[in-house]
Formats: C-alpha cells, structure tokens, sequence
C-alpha cells in the first residue's frame, strides 16, 4: 500500500465516522423545534419530557462532530496538501463561509437550548432552538455545495496552475449541488425519524413514558411517511442529473460494461473489474434505461467509454448502490405500516411494528454511509472531477507514517464511539425524567398554570 491508498481509506474512515453525527443533528434540531413548539402551544408535559431528554442525545452527538470534524479539516494540510494547493482558492473560502454562518450560529446558541431554561423567557429560547436548527442545515447547504462542486465543478479555471474562482454563483450553486443538498436532508430527516422511533416503539414495548413515547413514535412516522418516499423521487432526479455529468459513476453503479441501447437492470451480480464482466449476473430486461432515460430502448453508457484507469472501482459502487436502494424500499414500507397501524389505533399494541422499528434503528446511518460510499468512490480517480486527479492532490509524506496515522486513529476513534454509545445508553437508561417544575405543579398548580399527562403524572407520584 503506498501514501495515496492509505490516505484514501485514512480521509474515507475519518469522514465515514464523522457523517455518522451530522447526520443525526441536522434532523435531530428540527424535531426540536417541533417538540419545543408543541410544548409551547399546548402546555402538555410530555412535549417538553420530549424536547428535555432529545437535547442531551443532540448536545453529545453535537460534541462529537465537532471534535472528529475537526480532524478532517487538516488532513486536508497533512495528507492531501498538493489538493489544497491546487483548489484551495475556490474550497477555502466555502468551508470558512459555512463556519462563520452556520458553525458560530449553533455552538453559540446551544448553550441557550441547554442551560437557557430559568434564565431566559420561553421566546428567546424557542428563538434558540431554531437558530441551532438553521445553524444545522445551513452548515449542510455550505459542505454540500463544496463537495457538489468537487462532482460537478463550474465556475473556476485553471491560472498558472491552481483552480482560481471565475463566478461563485456558478461555483456555489453547480449543477449537482441542488440534488445532492436535497438528498443529504432527506436522509437527516429520514435517519432521524427512525432513531426516535426505535427508541419509542422500545418504550412503548416495556410501558414506560406512554404519552411522551406514543406522540414520539407519531411524529417520526409522520415525518418518515413525507421523508422516504420524496427521497424516492428525489434519488431518481438525482440519478438522472448524474448519468448527465458523471456517467462513468452511473455504469459502476449499473454493473454495466459495454454501452447499451435497452440496458437491463442487474438486479445481483459480482461484478469482474479485471475481465470487464459481470458473474452470477441476475437482469431484469431494459429496466436500467427506462429509469436512467425515461425509454425502454434509450442508450446507457458503459464503462467501455473510457480506459481502465478512469474507471472508478466498480465493485464498493455496485454493491454500495443497492445497499442503499434496498434499504429506501424498506423505510417506504415501514412508513406505510406505521401510518396504517397508527390509524387504526393500534400504536400501542403493535408488537411487531414495534420491534421492526426498534430493528430499523441504526439503518438510516447505514443508507447515509453507502450513499456517500456510492458518491465518492464513484468520482474515482478524480478529487474534482475532470480536472485534479486523485494522484495529484496526494502529499509527499511516506506510506509508514500514514499507516501508523490511521491505526491511531481508529483505535482513538473506537474508543470515542464506545465512550459515546456509553453516555448514550446511559441517558436512554435514566430517560425524559420530569423536571423540578413539573414536581411542583402536580402537587398543586393553579388552572392553566401547567398540564400534567395522567400517566405522567401516575409516574411522577
């Protein structure tokens, strides 16, 4: 293994940690908002049960993607500096925008969110809640633009041998970037919703905080229900904005091999870089060109196009793909029975649906993770596609010391993942215990003052 390859799969496992937590917060803040605002409006305890014990999950998985966030930004000086060199005039100013107008705006205001309660009024701390929740998306929209123009670029040339800004309205908005900002959200929200719900449908199971759980387990579904099936259609956009500029990655993920007028859909296959072919083929008949261009008999481009050495590694994109459609068709079914389920009443007593929820927990991380496999394996072998190789953007340091840099940090990042899962678990354990006020109000609170659910109020006493 030389330094390209390993600071490749070093860049690869850090940011494949590091999405892990984004993906959580960006979706996390506005269920926030949501719950902050319901507690707002009606006064019911459990609302604000809902937002007391979420905060915490977001505040420590806010701190861990700061911290492995962190790490990435300067692997771009130490493992890729010749990239930094070559596109820094044009991704610099994009990274230090998103933490000037996203970064500040969340790190400064979570302290309201969190420790705001009796010394600010109800508000300024919605305010708060919603500026993080901005703070959240707006970070997305900048990385996602910076990363998009990495697919896609548009708006910069090259001056004496570095990429030199032309027009960033061009830069910031490319071609990809509406698609792939879209995408990411969806599957914020989507991920988002199917943690809260795993963890209500677990409470729901062993009868523990039922008000607060069942209105938890109806706002994920309602938010899964719009969420997996707009993501549906949006993957489809997606696929067809990058079959138009990067079609090699779109024959990677096809399987496909040779250019082909009613191309078949390679339902399962492994495919073969070395023989250019596909084994244990199973097809389905000119599928993949009505999808990919809307007719039957419409000419998909294979990886025949180019020589081998463009070619992105095809097997981690093909296997990566389906992975991540498979698991779209699941959330759209699971969506479908929970919406079915929750309007015959029967939230509370579906065993089944309960415990598929609670299976489906983590998998939303998994769809996230082999989507941005299938996107940044797939721009392979180019850093901004067409323009800066791969190769070109590696620094000149020797493979011992990126080798001995990435035990480190897996090792250090295993132990932050197990410490963060600890604290994790520790808070699911204790759960959306009732606040001092809450105490108070049951023993004697004038009309009006605060509404107590009764079983709530049954588990306070």
């Amino acid at each position: 293994m030389d330094a390209l390859l390993l600071s490749r799969i070093q860049f690869g496992f850090t940011v494949g940690f590091h999405i892990l937590f984004p993906t959580l917060t960006i979706g996390l803040a506005w269920f926030l908002v949501f719950f902050e605002a319901r507690w707002r409006l009606t006064q019911r305890a459990h609302w604000l049960e809902l937002y007391r014990f979420w905060v915490k999950i977001f505040a420590l998985t806010f701190g861990m993607g700061v911290v492995s966030g962190l790490v990435l930004s300067y692997q771009f000086g130490t493992n890729f500096s010749r990239f930094s060199e070559l596109a820094g005039p044009v991704l610099g100013p994009l990274l230090s925008v998103e933490v000037l107008t996203a970064f500040f705006v969340e790190a400064g205001f979570l302290g309201v969110m969190l420790f705001g309660w009796d010394k600010v009024g109800p508000r300024l701390h919605f305010l708060a809640t919603l500026l993080v929740a901005i703070g959240t998306t707006n970070s997305a929209f900048w990385i996602l633009s910076a990363n998009s123009f990495m697919h896609t670029p548009q708006g910069a040339a090259f001056v004496d041998g570095v990429l030199i800004p032309k027009d960033w309205w061009a830069i910031v908005f490319n071609p990809s970037f509406p698609y792939r900002l879209t995408h990411m959200l969806l599957a914020s929200a989507i991920t988002t919703a199917l943690v809260i719900a795993g963890g209500s449908a677990w409470c729901l199971s062993q009868g523990l905080y039922r008000d607060a759980s069942r209105s938890a387990l109806k706002t994920a579904i309602a938010v899964l229900a719009v969420a997996a099936p707009a993501q549906v259609v949006v993957g489809d956009l997606h696929g067809l904005n990058v079959r138009e500029h990067q079609p090699m990655k779109v024959a990677a993920m096809e399987g496909l091999w040779q250019t082909t007028r009613g191309a078949p859909l390679v339902a399962f296959a492994w495919p073969d870089q070395d023989a250019q072919t596909n084994r244990y083929a199973i097809e389905i008949p000119k599928l993949a060109s009505l999808i990919l261009t809307h007719d039957a008999d419409g000419e998909v481009l294979g990886l025949n196009e180019v020589p081998r050495a463009e070619q992105p590694p095809v097997l981690p994109v093909f296997f990566g793909f389906r992975l991540m459609v498979g698991l779209g068709v699941i959330f759209v079914l699971l969506a479908a029975c929970g919406v079915w389920t929750w309007l015959r009443g029967r939230l509370d007593a579906a065993a089944r649906l309960q415990q598929a929820f609670m299976l489906a927990t983590p998998l939303g991380f998994v769809a996230t993770l082999a989507g941005w496999i299938v996107a940044e394996t797939g721009r392979q072998p180019y850093l901004v596609h067409g323009m800066i190789r791969t190769a070109d953007g590696v620094s000149p340091i020797p493979a011992a010391s990126v080798a001995i840099s990435l035990t480190l940090f897996v090792l250090v990042y295993g132990l932050l993942f197990a410490a963060y899962l600890y604290f994790v678990l520790k808070l699911v354990r204790k759960g959306p215990a009732l606040p001092d006020k809450h105490l108070e109000a049951i023993r004697g609170a004038r009309p009006g003052e605060l509404l107590i659910d009764d079983a709530d109020a049954q588990g306070a006493r």
